[in-house]
Parts: C-alpha cells; structure tokens; sequence
C-alpha cells in the first residue's frame, strides 16, 4: 500500500468546501458534493458526503450522510457544512436556500459522525437574506459555542448548549468588517473578506481563516487569516494564508491531527473539472512559535502517518 496520498484526495466523485473533525484517533472530511449534470450552468449540489482516514492516505467512503431531501423547507444549494461533536451527539451545520426566501443555515443532528443526520425541522439562522451561508462552528473550554458565517459580512451567534438553538436576547452580531480585521480587498465590503470563516482555537489564539479576493480586479479566491485574544475578536489580518488558485471559489478547513497540521482546500483539476466542478485537497503545514503561519503552497498530497 502507498505511504502516500495524492491530490486531489477524493477522485470518484466531484467533492469541494472540506471541513475536517478529528474524533479520537480518526479524521472526519464533510464535503459537498458537485454533480456532474448542471442545472442553469450554476452550482448543482444535492448533498453532503463523509470521508475518514486514520493515517491520511487511506479514506473511508461513508457516502451520502445528509441532503436536501431529508430537509422539508430547504429548496436548494447544498453548500459549505461543518460537523462538531457535544456530550456524543454530532451536530453537522448546512447552507441552503430555503424555499421562496434566501439563504439559511439548516442542522442535522446524528448519534454517529457517519450519519444518518436528521433536520431539526426549521432553520437555526434565517435573516431572510444571502448572507447566511458557510457556518463555522467551535465551543470554547468555558462551553460556550459560536457559529459565525457569512457572505459578504462575517457575522456570528452564540449557540446555546443544546447546539441547534441560540441565544435570541445577543441574536445575529455583525463583525466589523475593517481593513484592519480583513485585510484590504476586492469584495463589496472593500476588505478581502469574502466567505468560507474557519474559525478555531490553538495554543490560546483565535484563528478566523477565510476566501477571500485581494486589491484590484475580481480574480480567484485566497486564503486570508487574521487572529484574536478574544472568540469574538476583535481580529487583526495576518495576511495571505494559501494564493489564489486555479478555481474561482476556494474553502479553507484545519486541523492538527496526531501530531501534524492540516489545511484542506478545493481546486478544479481532476478531469471535467470546472468552476462547477470541484474536488478536495490537502496540504501539511507547520506554525510559527508565536502562532502565524507562513503562506501555504498548495502541493502533490501529503505522507502517511
């Protein structure tokens, strides 16, 4: 068997937004998934897939684990998820458009990190615009959780500890969106902020990890990053995480896994592959001693472990 896995990581089908979630001694991989037939030459995505490894060459395939099928009010979109665990149960955080309105932020709720997901019946976060797309979730070691999101504001809640409720009396809270935080940028709030927040925490540092478009023309996304003391900021841009690639969009997810550094990404370069068509990749990176992280170059794949 290979000691090696080379991007992208995931051939058979077209998958893209990864999230990674390190259980015990397994890595989880949400994606969404691309299929192949467009509807309207737009983003045509149905579900959301889990892959994991122990060692990071070899995947499990656990298939379809949640869709917009098994969500009575949503229309649309599948788009970008993340998982997180609490007290055993598995809360997996979906974007899609709800039907005769705009984007929403859905919850399927799982025994298991495989699935099956069930809907929580309604949608967590539902402004009645597009911005609610791409959450990110982290509960903190005082137990509090947050889930932020948002194109083009970055914008976040504090979950309640039941995770598919919020606290109503904070509501939805807007982050400044400064040069400053983000960067300086192309998207419409004039930072390089576009979508896609990764949020967590290492060695006492907040990091928001995001897509995001630099000065001048619209071009591809990168990845920007930007840090604080506090979980709800406020954030100081560090600069370019990974360069824009060869896709328009691009979704960053992290984490160290026994021992080693992950950033998950997505480009179009398996074959067939477009700005519709996507797939997953990884790369290895290591952190500075005060905690930033150099530009990462997007690689071959990564060595087993």
């Amino acid at each position: 068997m290979s000691d090696y896995r080379k991007n992208p990581i995931i051939t058979d089908i077209y998958t893209a937004d990864p999230a990674p979630m390190v259980v015990k001694d397994t890595l989880y991989l949400y994606t969404t998934h691309d299929e192949d037939e467009l509807v309207d030459n737009f983003y045509t995505m149905v579900d959301w897939r889990c892959y994991s490894t122990k060692d990071m060459v070899n995947w499990i395939d656990h298939g379809r684990i949640f869709g917009l099928s098994d969500i009575e009010w949503a229309e649309t979109r599948a788009w970008a998820p993340q998982c997180i665990e609490r007290n055993g149960r598995f809360y997996l955080y979906c974007p899609v458009k709800k039907t005769g309105s705009g984007m929403a932020i859905a919850v399927g709720v799982s025994d298991s990190p495989t699935g099956p997901f069930k809907d929580i019946g309604h949608p967590l976060v539902d402004e009645g615009d597009w911005n609610d797309i791409d959450p990110t979730v982290f509960i903190d070691d005082d137990g509090q959780a947050y889930l932020y999101f948002g194109n083009p504001e970055l914008r976040y809640v504090l979950l309640n500890e039941d995770m598919v409720s919020f606290d109503e009396k904070v509501g939805v809270v807007k982050v400044p969106m400064t040069e400053a935080s983000f960067g300086k940028g192309s998207h419409m709030t004039g930072t390089s902020y576009g979508e896609g927040p990764w949020f967590y925490k290492r060695n006492g540092l907040y990091y928001m990890v995001f897509a995001g478009f630099a000065p001048g023309e619209r071009r591809n996304e990168h990845f920007g990053y930007a840090t604080s003391s506090f979980a709800t900021g406020p954030w100081k841009y560090k600069g370019v995480l990974m360069e824009e690639g060869p896709c328009f969009t691009n979704h960053p997810g992290i984490c160290d896994f026994k021992g080693h550094s992950y950033l998950f990404y997505h480009t179009d370069e398996l074959p067939g592959g477009s700005l519709f068509h996507r797939s997953v990749c990884v790369a290895e990176f290591t952190y500075n001693e005060d905690g930033t992280i150099d530009t990462v170059s997007k690689c071959d794949g990564v060595k087993k472990i």
